[in-house]
């Protein structure tokens, strides 16, 4: 699949997949990640027990876009959307409030998800196409790395995945900066590629 003019029946078949609880291997500006539709239960169940995950730990989220964004957060404060608008598509990732159809175990039943509309078409797409960020995880079990390659990853999640939409090596690179923008003062949660001092500075 074409990393920048992905194909839209593969998406289409790929969405069908995680509206009904399925799990699909993608591309994303970094690595590859593991998607699940956030409102499945069964779904997000089967996130974990691919990677071998403990359920107290969140699933951050992509998006499509912006609009995705308000239509899964409670409200969408004035520094979050500031931050979006500057940052967005790219990797900085903002703590939202989660709107009730989210499952509480993305978010760990901290009532926050953390989300963000990526540089990297496919992963946008995936998204739109679903109608709903997506769960995006990275594509691997718990403490081994994650790969660029999405051969690597299927076969690192062997047997738990039903899709994967493979458009070559992805970037790798640092991981998205996570920050909390819902208080008075924006907190960082995790370094990554875009210098808190900068988010700071949009601001």
């Amino acid at each position: 699949m074409s990393p920048t003019d992905p194909d839209p029946g593969a998406l289409a078949r790929a969405a069908g997949i995680l509206l009904r609880g399925g799990l699909v291997v993608f591309p994303t500006d970094t690595l590859y990640g593991l998607a699940a539709d956030p409102r499945h239960a069964g779904g997000v169940a089967r996130v974990y027990h691919a990677k071998g995950r403990m359920a107290a730990h969140a699933l951050p989220l992509i998006a499509g876009d912006l609009a995705q964004v308000e239509a899964l957060a409670t409200t969408l404060p004035a520094a979050t959307r500031r931050l979006a608008g500057r940052f967005w598509p790219g990797p900085l990732t903002l703590v939202v409030d989660a709107a009730p159809a989210i499952v509480p175990g993305v978010h760990g039943g901290t009532g926050g998800v953390a989300v963000r509309v990526p540089d990297q078409a496919v992963a946008r797409a995936l998204a739109l196409h679903l109608g709903f960020p997506v769960v995006a995880t990275s594509a691997n079990r718990s403490g081994s790395p994650a790969s660029r390659l999405a051969e690597m990853a299927a076969a690192a999640l062997e047997g738990d995945v039903d899709l994967v939409l493979d458009s070559g090596p992805t970037p790798g690179g640092e991981p998205s900066t996570i920050v909390d923008a819902r208080g008075e003062t924006p907190t960082l949660i995790r370094a990554g590629a875009i210098p808190f001092s900068l988010v700071l500075e949009a601001l």
